[in-house]
């Protein structure tokens, strides 16, 4: 699994990683039902703090995409559910095309919202 955190990201570092993990899990390198690496494996990886990467960990779980298992490590048990949101961004799109803005006006937009 390979995790890059953006340079210049403004948010705080545990919700980078854990952007990146749901990421990875959307895109299929984290397959449901498989296992993540340790957290310290994770850290030492992107360079940060174990409890930086735990808290990520910790908050993806709350989210019940990951499950914790004493000897059997990080398991992912479900993915990012993007498919009403992915439909709402379809609109936006739809609706700004109507409206007569250029795709570099809509980034504009979202950027500064």
């Amino acid at each position: 699994m390979l995790l890059r955190l953006p340079k210049g990201d403004p948010r705080p570092l545990h919700e980078q990683v854990a952007s990146a993990i749901r990421r990875a899990i959307a895109e299929g390198e984290c397959a449901v039902g498989g296992g993540l690496p340790p957290a310290r494996d994770l850290a030492a990886m992107l360079d940060l703090n174990p409890n930086t990467v735990l808290r990520a960990l910790r908050q993806l779980r709350d989210e019940g995409l990951l499950e914790f298992r004493r000897g059997r490590g990080i398991r992912v048990v479900a993915g990012p559910e993007y498919g009403e949101f992915t439909e709402q961004v379809r609109q936006i799109v739809a609706e700004a095309a109507r409206l007569g803005l250029s795709r570099d006006e809509l980034v504009e937009m979202i950027e500064t919202a």
